[in-house]
Formats: structure tokens, sequence, C-alpha cells
């Protein structure tokens, strides 16, 4: 009988060896799907609403404001 410690390792290897490799069938899969079949899994991508709406800002307003109170406590 094998050591259950050796089995374990060959099988963390096994794991590590085909990780890249499904994860390259998964993607491709992915984009093998038709529109259709994409929106009935994740709904139509609307973007005139949120969360996929683009904001009124682009951030950078508030960045200067995060980068003004890091400049204060310096």
């Amino acid at each position: 009988m094998d050591d259950p410690t050796a089995l374990a390792k060959r099988w963390v290897q096994a794991w590590k060896a085909a990780g890249p490799e499904l994860e390259r069938i998964r993607r491709e899969e992915l984009r093998r799907l038709p529109p259709e079949a994409v929106a009935l899994l994740y709904g139509h991508a609307d973007y005139t609403v949120p969360p996929r709406a683009p904001k009124p800002t682009s951030g950078l307003v508030d960045q200067q404001r995060w980068f003004m109170k890091a400049a204060r406590r310096d």
C-alpha cells in the first residue's frame, strides 16, 4: 500500500499539471459560446443601467482629493 503522504503529493502534482490545460479548455469553451447563451447565463448587457452604465465622472477628482489628504499627513 502506498504511503498516504506520497499519494497526496502525487495527487497535488497531477492537479498542478492538469490545471493550466483545464483552464485553457474552459476559456476556449467560453469563447465559443454564442451570444444568446451568454445572455441566458448572465443577462443582457444593458450598458445604460448600473452596474454596467458609465459613471458620471472618471474618478480623477476623487483621486486628487485622496492625494491631497495623503500629502497633508506627511
